[in-house]
């Protein structure tokens, strides 16, 4: 097989997205049944983690285990990458030793580098620019819930982050569109999205504008990680960015809400909200392990039929 990276959502195209969807669908039945499943027997997942982590660490060791293989957690702070070992080195060895590797860091140059130097996929488990993993599950939850997502409407609330520029970039390869609202000064910033084009994307001043007739609402936290210096003027920036009962009045009557979490309710969203009727959110984080299992199955693997 070619050797196939994920990491950003654009590296797969749309039929490659699709047959994910559908190898999620069929893990997942799968898995709420009790029926086993080992493709990767003997494979084993390097993850590497930078960032801190609860449902990225969790969704992937577990994943990795229910498909017959083994996963090895490796924080920087304890290996010699926290010691100024070059990232090139790194792909180098670690390549040489496990089947497919997860990282999650800060900036998308660190993951592009180990790849460059990589015998095996790596996945992009989050850096500050994209976050693919958790639109693929994103997007398998909206299928569940309301069949294709094609041609429908995300309006995304908040802060310019690596999950709005993710969500951007899925809208263009499947066609759905966006609109993205955010107070002044965290705009999206094209080319940072890695966006070729502008068909699929519209900004709002006002967010209730951008969530007047949309499919799906989501957001994220005001503060990401590694902005935690700001959060104090971040908080008076994102007071009228509070998606709450008002906006998704104005979507359509079976609209969804989405939130990658951790979230902070009274903050970027109401309690009303993220724990009300139209809230997905834990199927969305529960799919978080049924869309990698899909995901490190294709890379391993490539297309299967079973």
């Amino acid at each position: 097989m070619m050797l196939r990276h994920f990491l950003q959502f654009k590296d797969l195209s749309r039929d490659e997205l699709l047959y994910l969807f559908e190898r999620s669908r069929v893990i997942k039945s799968r898995f709420k049944r009790y029926q086993p499943y080992h493709p990767l027997t003997d494979r084993t997942l390097a993850m590497i983690f930078e960032k801190s982590s609860t449902r990225t660490r969790l969704s992937f060791e577990a994943g990795m285990h229910q498909l017959g293989g083994s996963a090895i957690y490796l924080n920087t702070r304890d290996t010699q990458l926290g010691r100024g070992e070059p990232v090139e080195d790194a792909g180098e060895v670690i390549s040489r030793m496990v089947d497919i590797v997860m990282i999650r860091t800060f900036e998308q140059e660190i993951i592009e580098r180990f790849a460059a130097h990589s015998r095996v996929p790596v996945i992009n488990g989050l850096t500050n620019e994209y976050h693919p993993c958790q639109i693929l599950a994103d997007i398998f939850t909206f299928i569940e819930h309301h069949g294709s997502i094609q041609g429908k409407t995300v309006s995304w609330i908040g802060d310019s982050n690596n999950m709005c520029n993710t969500w951007l970039q899925a809208a263009e390869v499947l066609d759905f569109n966006v609109h993205v609202s955010t107070p002044p000064g965290y705009e999206v910033e094209p080319e940072r999205a890695g966006l070729y084009g502008t068909d699929h994307f519209e900004s709002f001043a006002d967010p209730m504008d951008a969530c007047r007739g949309a499919d799906l609402v989501t957001t994220d936290v005001w503060t990401s990680m590694g902005w935690e210096a700001e959060n104090d003027e971040r908080l008076k920036d994102f007071a009228d960015w509070q998606v709450d009962a008002e906006m998704m009045g104005v979507a359509k009557s079976d609209a969804v809400f989405m939130h990658c979490l951790p979230a902070h309710r009274g903050e970027e969203v109401t309690a009303d909200v993220i724990d009300g009727p139209q809230s997905v959110v834990w199927d969305e984080a529960e799919n978080r392990l049924h869309v990698q299992k899909a995901l490190m199955e294709f890379l391993l693997l490539g297309k299967v039929e079973s």
